[in-house]
């Protein structure tokens, strides 16, 4: 019986040419694959000390505020005389400052749909799973698809002169897109380099939100007139 070469290597005959080797994998191997292991981190301690001192931090703020500060509490309702202006709760007034600008089917229904449906969505995004620095690897197309996003808000709230929206979103795109090659720029460029692109979103939506709600409190009067909070008759 003849004596065969190892299974494993088989070089030419050929004692000029170059050797050549050639790997066989057996049925019940799987060829090595090379991975790297993600980084994890459990949920406590890391999450839940942190959660735990800033709920305490939040308790100690209100209960601080609460001993220094009265309620801003009005007089006894009287169901006969409706206050000028009637403003909803404080949760509720970045709606109603919409309707400002807005027919109320778009600001009551049609907007808080689309917020619905955008909180829903976004956590299924591939800009989601893959979430990294917004212009790393990016090429103009990215841009081009930004600026054309951010260009169409601008010109639906411009048209509708609704200008708590606007003014917000274009001083976020002008931060946005001074990020882009903000790796050789200075320290605040390199800063909002390392921001993803649902951080953008988020950071838009907390800013356009807070500065209705802050309208609607302390700068409407009645008739839902523009007023400065200290020449606002409640404020004597």
């Amino acid at each position: 019986m003849s004596s065969l070469p190892p299974l494993d290597l088989i070089e030419t005959a050929d004692p000029l040419a170059t050797p050549r080797r050639v790997a066989l994998v057996r049925p019940d191997r799987r060829p090595a694959v090379r991975t790297t292991d993600e980084k994890y981190v459990m949920t406590f301690p890391n999450l839940i000390v942190r959660e735990v001192i800033l709920f305490q931090l939040v308790v100690i703020g209100l209960a601080l505020a609460a001993i220094l500060f009265d309620a801003p509490l009005e007089g006894i309702a009287n169901p006969l005389e409706t206050p000028n202006p009637a403003k909803a709760p404080w949760y509720f007034l970045g709606l109603q400052e919409l309707l400002h600008y807005f027919p109320p089917v778009v600001a009551g229904v049609l907007m808080p749909l689309l917020v619905v449906v955008a909180l829903v969505v976004i956590p299924y995004a591939r800009i989601n799973q893959t979430a990294g620095p917004l212009w790393a690897g990016a090429g103009p197309r990215r841009a081009l698809a930004l600026a054309g996003a951010t260009g169409a808000v601008i010109a639906l709230f411009g048209a509708f002169k609704c200008w708590p929206i606007v003014v917000p979103t274009a001083a976020i795109s002008l931060a946005m897109f001074a990020a882009r090659a903000g790796e050789r720029a200075g320290a605040f460029r390199r800063a909002i380099a390392k921001v993803t692109l649902p951080e953008w979103i988020m950071v838009w939506f907390a800013v356009v939100a807070t500065i209705l709600t802050v309208i609607g409190t302390f700068f409407r009067g009645p008739g839902w007139s523009f007023v400065w909070p200290w020449a606002h008759p409640a404020a004597f």
